[in-house]
């Protein structure tokens, strides 16, 4: 028996480590180089809710789940986009929030819950409440500097095409114009 296979298994391991992070519960498996330039700072709702109560800015909300492929293409492609990031840390507190977590959350006296937590798939009722009951992952949902809702946004987009979304709504040209107009118009940085 020689040791040549286990050689190669650690020198396999060790090689992928050096491409890939490990990943734990509340992340997935991103190549190293996502990591260069700015960083979303993600908060849990809570932590925007009391922010927002403090210092007036829009929320920024990524409703995914653990299982969902296109989330963690969204995170790997286009939440990792240095434009994209950096944007999103300077217009929004952004938030995740898995829409099958299974703590209950408080919000002032608002309390909302999972109604069957130990059920797979099963819906966090805050999660409900933002998408409107339209269980789509990933979903966006953005809301004013009020916390009041402005729009919920669903599935994947590059980096290139979500960019106009976020200068659409963080920008307040929502406000101002149909989306067709403001798209044609928008000269973006993403490449």
């Amino acid at each position: 028996m020689t040791m040549i296979p286990s050689f190669r298994i650690y020198g396999l391991v060790l090689l992928l480590s050096v491409f890939y992070r490990i990943p734990n519960s509340h992340s997935q498996t991103i190549p190293l180089a996502a990591d260069k330039g700015p960083k979303i700072e993600w908060l849990t709702f809570e932590e925007a809710y009391q922010r927002i109560k403090k210092k007036p800015k829009m929320v920024f909300v990524d409703v995914y789940t653990e299982w969902c492929g296109w989330c963690k293409k969204m995170d790997s492609q286009t939440f990792s986009n240095p434009e994209i990031a950096d944007y999103m840390n300077k217009t929004f507190y952004c938030v995740k929030l898995d829409a099958e977590r299974k703590d209950t959350v408080v919000l002032d006296s608002v309390v909302f819950v999972n109604p069957n937590p130990e059920n797979k798939r099963s819906s966090h009722r805050l999660a409900v409440e933002l998408l409107r009951g339209k269980m789509s992952y990933p979903s966006y949902v953005f809301l004013n500097k009020k916390g009041e809702m402005i729009t919920v946004v669903p599935g994947f987009h590059p980096p290139k095409e979500f960019e106009p979304m976020l200068h659409f709504f963080g920008d307040g040209a929502w406000e101002k114009m149909k989306w067709e107009e403001f798209s044609e118009g928008f000269k973006g940085k993403v490449q």
